[in-house]
């Protein structure tokens, strides 16, 4: 028997399996039933280029919205509130959001740098959206705070319209005022170029008593496939849900909210630092507290309905008669940028999900940016690293190509002890294995290199599915987006061509179901990989066309010196 076939095959079906595994756990999530809440979408009440707002008339169940600030087990009574009728719409040069004076909540997000689609360019991407019953909520709660179970305050702004315009900064700032006189301003605060959002309240004491309240801040969603997320022919679809750092300094700094989890047990955590945020193909939301003490990170999944809250508590804060107190969290609505990320909130960072071979993806996708820098195109970048990953490896590949040559000389002579010994298989590997033992040669020595590269295409495989920086990114011709699938299966078929000659190139194995399995490998690979990423496909492409060249020059050395 071939040993060093069987490895080799061995390798590329573990490859195939670990490829389906990753799309089934880590990038498929059937889509639920909505039950529960409906929201209408008035599609006409839309601005030109920006993300739909819901109806005015729509009523919303905030009954349990609004956390408690102790444990208990009460229900609190169902209350109908009617959305409020103005929307404030806020305009920078990343993003376009909508405010609802009802909370002064963030009902939708959408991202005019990152088109919806290829073919509608002026279409923005959203984000928080409401078709998902997708909200951005915060607010006040504790003794004197403005959100009660079922109730939420209603403020007043000078506009309905912002727009950063050429600003560096602009301040969106919402008011109301409570029974006491109490004045509480709700400030938006937008940087130019920054998805990060900074939210605080600043609350002046008008009453007799001391003003005692706490922040509460958290995403409100339910579990189906974001409305604008497009899957390929194969239905794959990515994570879907929340995520939060479950430790402190050196632990657990990334773990997963699974909407299945969350109906068998809710999940709440105090700590001093931390992040909760809701995580879709290449971008995130999340809320970060800005002080980075002793709070609560909760979340569950209301009773009965599809809907799921994501959120923090701060610490409760005291404000004197007659004072003004300020507490604040952030809010991130924005792409996947893990550098960004990491300066926001230690650990956000991995919400860019390379997987268990995150130590590998990591430096590759630091190289392709880096080549990226330099060449300015995706695509090269990609050729690129193929180029370093290959030099890097090609001692090894040496190594390889030399021991395939000597086990190609040994053809002749091998079919001759397969002639001589028939179906006496025990005697043909006991003389095959003298032979390689007389003539020099390992038939386990092309095995090494051609395995490393699995781990590599791996990990090159998560790069390019978790990296927003290649979502919609051109290469060259009919290549438009390296994150898709080749629309017209190009680079599939020359990989298949590439595949072919480059197992041409290498010795037949005696056995003939082998040669015949060996054969139909590259037929199976092409199959297989019509609906990867074509930024993968063409990967794989290169690595082919780089061994087929290194092959070649290998054996001519050896020609040479014999």
């Amino acid at each position: 028997m071939d040993i060093q076939r069987v490895l080799i095959l061995l390798g590329l079906a573990v490859t195939s399996y670990m490829l389906i595994l990753a799309w089934n756990e880590d990038y498929y999530q059937g889509s639920a039933q909505t039950s529960g809440e409906s929201v209408v979408i008035n599609e006409s009440a839309a601005l030109p280029g920006t993300a739909p707002v819901m109806s005015e008339s729509t009523p919303v169940d905030l009954a349990d919205d609004v956390p408690h600030l102790e444990d208990d087990n009460t229900t609190p009574e169902v209350v109908n509130i009617p959305v409020a009728k103005n929307l404030i719409t806020v305009t920078t040069d990343v993003l376009i959001l909508k405010i609802d004076t009802l909370g002064g909540d963030v009902v939708s997000v959408a991202l005019p740098k990152f088109p919806a689609k290829l073919e509608t360019p002026d279409i923005p991407f959203v984000l928080v959206d409401p078709k998902n019953l997708y909200v951005a909520q915060s607010g006040l709660i504790g003794r004197n705070g403005t959100d009660k179970q079922g109730s939420r305050p209603t403020f007043s702004a000078a506009s309905t319209f912002f727009e950063m315009g050429d600003a560096p900064e602009l301040t969106v700032t919402l008011t109301t005022v409570q029974q006491d006189g109490s004045r509480i301003l709700k400030n938006y605060h937008f940087t130019r170029s920054e998805y990060l959002v900074d939210v605080d309240y600043q609350i002046t004491n008008r009453g007799s008593d001391s003003w005692e309240g706490s922040l509460f801040a958290q995403i409100k969603r339910n579990s189906q496939t974001p409305v604008s997320q497009s899957e390929n022919a194969m239905g794959m679809a990515p994570y879907v849900g929340g995520a939060t750092r479950a430790g402190e300094a050196g632990e657990e700094l990334y773990r997963k909210l699974e909407f299945d989890d969350l109906e068998e047990e809710p999940h709440k955590l105090v700590l001093d630092e931390g992040y909760m945020a809701m995580v879709q193909h290449y971008f995130v939301s999340a809320w970060v507290p800005r002080e980075q003490v002793g709070n609560t990170y909760r979340a569950r999944k209301l009773k009965d309905r599809d809907v799921y809250l994501f959120g923090l508590t701060t610490p409760g804060i005291t404000i004197a008669p007659g004072e003004t107190g300020t507490i604040g969290a952030s809010f991130y609505a924005g792409p996947k940028d893990q550098y960004r990320l990491e300066e926001i909130a230690t650990g956000l960072e991995l919400t860019v999900d390379y997987g268990f071979l995150w130590w590998l993806a990591q430096p590759l996708f630091f190289m392709l940016t880096g080549i990226h820098s330099f060449v300015g195109n995706w695509g090269l970048a990609i050729i690129g690293l193929t180029i370093i990953v290959k030099s890097c490896l090609y001692p090894l590949s040496a190594a390889s190509f030399r021991s395939m040559a000597k086990m190609r000389k040994l053809q002749p002579e091998m079919a001759r002890l397969k002639e001589r010994f028939g179906d006496d298989r025990q005697q043909f590997s006991q003389a095959m294995m003298e032979l390689y033992k007389k003539e020099g040669a390992n038939p386990l020595g092309g095995c090494l290199p051609i395995l490393l590269q699995m781990p590599v295409f791996l990990a090159l495989y998560w790069t390019l599915m978790e990296s927003v920086e290649l979502r919609q990114a051109p290469f060259f011709l009919w290549i438009h987006d390296l994150s898709a699938m080749d629309p017209y299966f190009i680079l599939p078929i020359l990989m298949g061509i590439s595949m072919f000659l480059t197992q041409r190139m290498q010795p037949e194995p005696p056995d003939p179901i082998q040669a015949k399995v060996f054969k139909f490998m590259p037929i199976m690979f092409t199959f297989f990989f019509l609906w990867f990423p074509s930024g993968l496909v063409l990967y794989w492409l290169v690595n082919n066309i780089l061994s087929i060249l290194q092959q070649v020059y290998v054996t001519r050395q050896l020609e040479k010196a014999s």
